[in-house]
């Protein structure tokens, strides 16, 4: 059985979606960050960079979750969430690394800044800049997203999948109240019953 590393509401999440929407049985074995677990042996052995989701899947441990999901959409290829035209699957994996270079990244500067450093080394000037630098590239996502229902192809995609956790992410920073688009895309796409918890309390109630 497919096993997976990781607590919610980690990027785990994001695995955890796609195993929803394949319909496939897997072990669940949460890791407790704050307590120190990612820097056991028995878990630095499967992933050195302590860090969570890792999947393992047989003797193949995969760690980075759109590496586990882009994994999980080939292998149960049936399913369609890899787009067959080249060019489609350029255009996906464009904004899965756009998503988790442009938008995530001064995300987790903020969250490292607010609550994970310790009080001596947050610096609150880094957070300006990066609410103001994830606002910057929203905007370019917002535009992307008028008009559409989904990232690439008009149909669902692994980048779907990827583009709802992070943008539930930046939701709950209260960053979507200025994009219609992306809140009413984010709000479709937690109304999947196959969704995971939405952290930002999306479904049933708009962006704030």
């Amino acid at each position: 059985m497919i096993k997976l590393y990781g607590t919610p509401p980690t990027r785990a999440l994001r695995v955890i979606w796609l195993l929803n929407e394949l319909g496939l049985e897997y072990q669940m074995l949460p890791v407790d960050i704050l307590k120190g677990e990612t820097r056991e042996a028995g878990f630095l052995a499967l992933n050195p960079a302590g860090k969570v989701p890792v999947l393992v899947d047989g003797d193949l441990v995969i760690t980075e979750s759109s590496a586990i999901q882009l994994y999980l959409a080939d292998k149960y290829s049936q399913a369609g969430f890899i787009p067959e035209a080249v060019e489609d699957r350029a255009k996906m994996y464009r904004w899965i690394f756009f998503l988790a270079t442009e938008i995530e990244q001064p995300l987790w500067r903020i969250a490292r800044h607010t609550f994970l450093y310790p009080k001596e080394k947050q610096l609150p000037e880094d957070v300006d800049l990066a609410r103001q630098e994830c606002l910057e590239m929203l905007a370019v996502l917002e535009q992307h997203m008028k008009r559409r229902d989904f990232m690439v192809a008009d149909r669902l995609s692994v980048a779907d999948f990827n583009a709802a956790y992070t943008l539930d992410w930046a939701n709950e920073e209260k960053m979507l109240k200025d994009f219609p688009a992306l809140s009413a895309y984010l709000t479709s796409m937690y109304s999947r019953p196959t969704a995971p918890p939405s952290t930002s309390g999306v479904v049933g109630a708009p962006a704030s």
